[in-house]
């Protein structure tokens, strides 16, 4: 079993025993099951799920950071929502704002618009997880 802890800068979001737990880290998705090798990464915007008990569950996170280490999973982020917490059309303007502010600085260095693409990221794992997908 692992002990998952989801903590963003307003609240302590998930507290809880598991089976497993899928991280979107900066190099890809991360697996990880109990026992595994002490690990800190860099979280992107996108989907966290968890098992527990024969269910799964799934939450929209943004970036931050995961921490792996005696069976305790911490993941500091700077939001993380179920989909019953999603606003669908706020996620939408979000996404529909960063597009057209990324548009206009298309001339921009790449380094310069990483945090416009993940708000992008960010506002796609929302609506994603809010359709159920």
């Amino acid at each position: 079993m692992l002990k998952l802890e989801i903590v963003t800068p307003e609240r302590r979001v998930l507290d809880e025993t598991v089976d497993s737990v899928t991280v979107p880290t900066a190099s890809g998705e991360a697996g990880i099951l109990p026992n595994h090798a002490p690990l800190i990464s860099a979280l992107k915007p996108g989907v966290l799920s968890y098992s527990a008990k024969g269910t799964t569950e799934r939450m929209a996170v943004a970036g931050g950071f995961v921490e792996v280490s005696s069976n305790t999973v911490s993941v500091m982020t700077d939001a993380a929502e179920k989909a019953s917490e999603i606003n669908v059309e706020r996620a939408r303007l979000e996404r529909e704002t960063a597009e057209r502010e990324l548009a206009a600085q298309s001339t921009a260095p790449i380094e310069s618009t990483e945090s416009i693409r993940e708000k992008i990221e960010e506002s796609n794992a929302k609506l994603q997880l809010a359709s159920g997908k």
